[in-house]
């Protein structure tokens, strides 16, 4: 069952040539072919045009509204410590209680917590027991039936708890 349902890709890769052309595009094409209208901000009009006056305004609102009118919120977060502005995004997403899943191919740790392999806070709208299904940390994972974003994708239900 598709629902169509949107998903903002927050990520790092579109400042990169060769992680736009690769990692970014493999996520989008994977996402695609699961079923959601996967927006992703670097493809923006607002993105695109960095040569009129207060661009960088205009693109930090127009991903503000990419995140509230998404249904749901994807993010790459990499690095340690991941990208400022990916973080923005998930904490946005926690504030509205958007769907949120989380992708780190990235095998550094970045926590303090031995529960936890960034910083807990990330984890502040999931059930204590349940955040794994919401953690993703290969492309090929992605379409894992009993994990949420494919549950998603097919209807249910998967606001994030209220902080």
């Amino acid at each position: 069952m598709n629902l169509g349902r949107t998903l903002y890709l927050a990520n790092p890769y579109g400042f990169s040539a060769s992680l736009k052309t690769g990692p970014l595009r493999d996520l989008c094409r994977r996402l695609t072919a699961l079923g959601a209208e996967v927006w992703e901000p670097f493809e923006s009009v607002e993105n695109r045009d960095r040569t009129a006056p207060q661009w960088a305004w205009r693109i930090a609102r127009s991903n503000a509204r990419g995140v509230r009118d998404a249904d749901g919120i994807f993010a790459v977060v990499n690095g340690c410590p991941p990208d400022e502005g990916v973080m923005v995004e998930v904490g946005l997403a926690i504030a509205w209680r958007k769907p949120l899943f989380l992708f780190r191919d990235d095998f550094r740790r970045c926590s303090d917590s031995e529960d936890y392999p960034l910083n807990l806070m990330l984890f502040a709208g999931y059930p204590a027991e349940g955040w794994r299904d919401f953690w993703y940390d290969s492309v090929e994972g992605l379409d894992h039936p009993g994990k949420a974003l494919v549950r998603w994708l097919q209807g249910e239900d998967m606001r994030l708890l209220e902080v």
